[in-house]
């Protein structure tokens, strides 16, 4: 019998002295309540995460959800402009207060913490993670029926973070079609089963575009890999977004609260809902 190491992980032996493996779970503050958690991802940049991600969270609070948002793209975070949101969060010294939406969405972001909001976020990747895993555990997150996560691209150190310390119940992964991006998507993918996160499925944006007079859809990034995509990790679509001037006008004036995602974002939201 070989000698032991002390590490129960790499050790199928059954003795007295095994320890179950540790947990790096960040434990909510007492007076704070979460009953699901919906990561937002992609393995690139610049394919829509954060529109989902609010879009998601505006019909979820359509459907009488208590719903929040945390903003973990520290470097690059865009929610709080989504929601034309100008306040700060505060803190009373001991927890941190999201700010709300006008329809009553609690979001709390890095941009809603700096002074000006165009200041850069010039920090190692450690300490990224750690102001993540502040904004769970030292915020007031009271009630929340759904938490979004809107995550930074890539598989580095904040999703594995949040992986890590968020008990995440699953992830909708963001991707458009051009087959460069579906290709980058499997990284994404890959990783939530490395970790053992479920696939809730997969976002198409700027999937089409829809000629106004006569209403025909243009596949203009070309054919849609998206089902097969799907298939591959024996998932669903949960959606395809449009390209559509009317969509990026309320975001840049901070009305993304007046876009109707259910028309294309319904399967997601009842995909969540059913946890």
């Amino acid at each position: 019998m070989s000698e032991c190491n002390h590490d129960c992980s790499s050790c199928s032996a059954n003795c007295g002295e095994r320890q179950q493996p540790e947990s790096f779970i960040e434990n909510l503050n007492p007076r704070s309540s979460v009953k699901k958690v919906i990561g937002i991802v992609s393995g690139k940049g610049g394919v829509g995460k954060s529109l989902v991600t609010t879009l998601c969270a505006c019909e979820m609070s359509r459907r009488g959800k208590h719903v929040a948002i945390l903003d973990a793209d520290v470097t690059g975070p865009s929610v709080p402009r989504a929601f034309g949101m100008t306040q700060k969060a505060v803190s009373d010294g001991e927890l941190i207060y999201p700010a709300t939406s006008k329809g009553g969405i609690d979001v709390m972001s890095i941009n809603l913490l700096l002074d000006n909001t165009s200041d850069p976020v010039v920090w190692r990747g450690p300490v990224i993670a750690s102001a993540v895993k502040q904004f769970w555990s030292d915020v007031l997150w009271d009630g929340v029926d759904c938490m979004f996560i809107d995550m930074p691209p890539g598989t580095g150190d904040v999703p594995l973070t949040v992986f890590q310390s968020i008990p995440v119940d699953g992830i909708i992964i963001v991707t458009s079609p051009q087959e460069l991006v579906t290709m980058i998507v499997e990284k994404a993918a890959r990783m939530a089963e490395m970790m053992n996160v479920p696939i809730l499925g997969l976002v198409e944006n700027m999937s089409y575009i829809e000629c106004p007079d006569c209403g025909k859809k243009i596949s203009i990034f070309g054919e849609s890999k998206i089902e097969y995509a799907a298939a591959a990790h024996k998932t669903k679509v949960l959606g395809r977004l449009p390209i559509k001037p009317e969509i990026a006008a309320a975001v840049d004036a901070g009305c993304i609260e007046d876009i109707d995602g259910g028309q294309w974002l319904s399967a997601a939201a009842d995909v969540i809902e059913a946890l």
